[in-house]
This record gives structure tokens, C-alpha cells and sequence, in this order.
């Protein structure tokens, strides 16, 4: 009897983070999500867990949980993040410790904890969230592009340091999509930014999903260290 994937993703309270635990909870996987505040909505075959990503003991509990419930873990989603949209002489300190903490170290933490259970199985996947305003290099977003551009040389690095133990470490860069993320955001930046791109739309999740069930596929074992912008941007 095949077993189930488990696989765990990072900020399933709403948005990107929600839809794809349900795409995978759908796929038969047994999943693992965490955000910072409580979720309105409960799925077969998924727990949820509250946590801040960047504290270190919290994540280590997580894992924790995830050997001690599962055994392994198949895949992992770094999904969780935040934006920070200002001018550089306008930013202050806190709100750089802030998205730096959530998008980088958040990051690094649970790449760091699911290899070292993954390792145990000679398997794993890895994706990470990047975004398109790092090639883009828009101007207001300094902090939060610097912070997705760290992940995304993360990502290439820890693609080396484990391929080894045949664990993939690959990135997606979406577009903007409809999430709270980028609601604030005044529209003419919006479609400022769609002039950018090759292809002129909005993302959307169901673009996310194909590139994160390419990266996690069986097939895609030879796949690794790569960043996919959404959209035609490079």
C-alpha cells in the first residue's frame, strides 16, 4: 500500500497559503499547515498549527510533531511572508527586522529542520516563495525584494548542500495575484508592473499550483537549484 505524502506548508491561515493546502489535502497528502493567528476552516487530514516562523524552538516543535506523528516529510512550501511597500527614507528599522525575519530567517528555519528529516529518506522537496519585484528591481520595494532575493540565493545554495541526499531545493517568483498581500498596493503600481511582463495579466493560484506540482513531482528528482518567475519576467 503506497503511503500518503506529507507535506507541510507555511502560512495556510488564507490566500496562496489556504488554497494550496487544499489542492494538496485534495491530492491525498496529509498535511501540515501554520500561521500566526488561528484559521476559520477545517480540511480532512490536515492539522494546523499556530507559529511565528522565525521562532527557532517554535519550528523545531513542529518538526517535532511531523516525526513523531508522520515519521517523515515528503515536501515542504515556504509560502509564508509579508510585503513591506515604502520608500527606503521612509522605512523604519522595525519593519525591516520584521519582513526579514518572516520571509528570510522563517525560511531558512524550516528549509534547515525539513532536511534534516528528509535526509533520513534519501527524499525530499523543498519550494520556496521568491517574487517577480527581484528581477523586476522595483523601486519602494527595496526591503522586501532584498528579503525574496536572499531566499532566492538560499535556494541555489541549499540545492547544492543537499542534492546529496536527494533533496530538490527550487523557488517560485509569482506575479501579482488577488491575496491580501498586495491589496493595498495603489493600482496604477499594479499595472505599472504588468506592463513588465510578457504576458500582460494577473496570476493567478492555479499558476502557482503548476509550477509547485512540477517542483514536488516524482519526475522532477533531477530538478533542483532552479527559480521560476511567473508571467515571461527574467
Amino acid at each position: 500500500m503506497t503511503q500518503n505524502k506529507v507535506t507541510l506548508i507555511t502560512g495556510t491561515r488564507k490566500g496562496i497559503g489556504r488554497t494550496l493546502a487544499e489542492h494538496f489535502v485534495k491530492q491525498g497528502h496529509m498535511v501540515v499547515g501554520c500561521s500566526r493567528s488561528p484559521i476559520d476552516f477545517e480540511l480532512p487530514n490536515y492539522k494546523h498549527i499556530l507559529a511565528d516562523v522565525a521562532d527557532e524552538k517554535v519550528v523545531s516543535g513542529i518538526f517535532t510533531f511531523i516525526r513523531k506523528e508522520f515519521g517523515r516529510l515528503d515536501n515542504l512550501i515556504n509560502n509564508a511572508g509579508i510585503a513591506s511597500m515604502n520608500h527606503s527614507l521612509l522605512t523604519p528599522l522595525s519593519t525591516v527586522e520584521k519582513v526579514l525575519s518572516t520571509n528570510f530567517v522563517g525560511t531558512f528555519l524550516f528549509c534547515r529542520e525539513a532536511a534534516k528529516l528528509m535526509r533520513r529518506n534519501k527524499v525530499g522537496r523543498i519550494v520556496n516563495f521568491t517574487t517577480v519585484a527581484v528581477p523586476l528591481r522595483l523601486d519602494g520595494e527595496s526591503v522586501y525584494a532584498s528579503s525574496k532575493a536572499a531566499v532566492g540565493t538560499l535556494t541555489e545554495i541549499l540545492a547544492k548542500e543537499l542534492g546529496s541526499f536527494g533533496i530538490t531545493v527550487n523557488a517560485i517568483g509569482p506575479t501579482p495575484i488577488d491575496t491580501d498581500l498586495i491589496r493595498a498596493v495603489p493600482k496604477e503600481k499594479i499595472n505599472d508592473l504588468l506592463l513588465k511582463q510578457s504576458i500582460q495579466r494577473m496570476g493567478t493560484v492555479d499558476d502557482v499550483i503548476n509550477v509547485i506540482d512540477f517542483f514536488l513531482s516524482d519526475r522532477s528528482s533531477f530538478i533542483t537549484g532552479q527559480k521560476i518567475y511567473l508571467g515571461g519576467v527574467s
